[in-house]
C-alpha cells in the first residue's frame, strides 16, 4: 500500500493527519505562509521563536529535491506576526502530480493561514527588466493548465472551495500597492516592477522560439512554479501576494551566445535576497492595516 507522501492524489484525510500532526507539534496557528522561491530561503532568517520540520518527517508531505531548495517548514514570529515559512517549493518536473505540488497550500488553509506569499526566481522577458529586478506578480499565464495540467481538475471539494473559482482577481491588489509604496519607501523604485508571470512545466529552459512566443502573449517572466500554489490559494479562499526575482534574461536573439543554467539563478538570488527580505518583512509588519475584506482582493 502506498504511503501519503507516495500517492499522486490527495484525499481529505491525508489533508487532516498532516494538519493535526503539525498543530500537535507547534504552539504557532501561523495567519501568513510564504513560499520561499530557489535560492530564497534565507527569507525566514529573521523569524524567532523557531520550530522547523523537515518535510522528510511531516506525514504525506512531498521532498524537495532541487538545489536551493532546502526542505523545511519554519514557524514563528516575524514582525510579531506569526508566520510559516516552506524553505523550498515542489515542481511539476520533479515528477510529482499537481495534487502533491499544491499539498502544503490546503495544509495552510486548514492551520488558519489567511494570506499567502509566493516568491520565484524567473526569466526576464520585458525588455525593460534587467538581471536583479523584483517584478511585483499582477497577474499570471497558466501555460499547463491549457494543456488540461491544472490543480483544480477531477472532483472538486467543497470544504476547500466552489467548483469554478474566478482568477482575474488572483493577487490582491491592496497587497500589491503596500508593496509598492515600501518600494518607495526603501528606495527600491529602481529595480522594483509589475508584470504579468508565465508558467511553463519545464526542467528546460525555453527555447528561443518559445520566449517570443511568450513576449508575444504578454508575459513579462518566465518560469516552472508558483501557479500551481496561487490557483489552489485562491480556490482557498487565501488572499494572495507575488514576487518574482528576475535572475536572468531569457535570450530572444538567435545571435546570443550566453546560456542560461540553474548555478546563475542561485547566484542572483543570493545577491538580491537581502532586498526581497527587507521588502516582505515591512509587508507583513504592515499586513494587519489590510486584514479587512481578507477575501476580497
Amino acid at each position: 500500500m502506498l504511503s501519503g507522501r507516495d500517492k499522486d492524489c490527495c484525499s481529505f484525510e491525508d489533508y487532516n493527519q498532516t494538519t493535526e500532526w503539525l498543530l500537535s507539534r507547534t504552539r504557532h496557528r501561523p495567519k501568513i505562509a510564504v513560499v520561499c522561491g530557489s535560492g530564497l530561503g534565507l527569507l525566514a532568517d529573521g523569524v524567532t521563536n523557531k520550530e522547523i520540520f523537515p518535510y522528510a518527517d511531516i506525514p504525506n508531505f512531498p521532498v524537495s529535491t532541487v538545489p536551493g531548495h532546502e526542505g523545511c517548514l519554519v514557524f514563528g514570529i516575524l514582525k510579531g506576526k506569526s508566520c510559516v515559512f516552506m524553505q523550498g517549493r515542489f515542481h511539476l518536473y520533479e515528477g510529482y502530480s499537481l495534487c502533491k505540488v499544491t499539498f502544503p497550500v490546503r495544509i495552510f488553509k486548514l492551520l488558519g493561514v489567511e494570506t499567502l506569499i509566493v516568491t520565484n526566481a524567473s526569466g526576464g522577458l520585458c525588455p525593460d527588466f534587467k538581471v536583479g529586478d523584483i517584478m511585483l506578480i499582477k497577474d499570471h499565464i497558466n501555460l499547463p493548465g491549457f494543456a488540461g495540467q491544472h490543480p483544480l481538475c477531477g472532483p472538486n471539494d467543497e470544504r476547500f472551495g466552489i467548483r469554478f473559482p474566478c482568477m482575474s482577481d488572483a493577487y490582491s491588489k491592496d497587497l500589491r500597492k503596500l508593496a509598492l509604496d515600501i518600494s518607495h519607501e526603501l528606495d527600491y523604485t529602481n529595480f522594483v516592477r509589475e508584470g504579468v508571470y508565465c508558467m511553463v512545466s519545464g526542467p528546460n529552459f525555453e527555447t528561443i522560439a518559445e520566449a517570443r512566443m511568450l513576449q508575444v502573449l504578454g508575459c513579462d517572466s518566465v518560469g516552472m512554479s508558483t501557479v500551481p500554489e496561487v490557483t489552489v490559494a485562491k480556490h482557498c479562499g487565501l488572499r494572495v501576494f507575488g514576487l518574482s526575482l528576475i535572475t536572468n534574461k531569457v535570450s530572444l536573439d538567435y545571435s546570443r551566445e550566453e546560456k542560461v543554467n540553474h548555478e546563475e539563478v542561485l547566484e542572483i538570488s543570493k545577491m538580491r535576497a537581502e532586498h526581497v527580505q527587507m521588502m516582505l518583512n515591512t509587508l507583513i509588519a504592515r499586513s494587519d492595516q489590510l486584514d479587512e475584506g481578507i477575501n476580497v482582493n
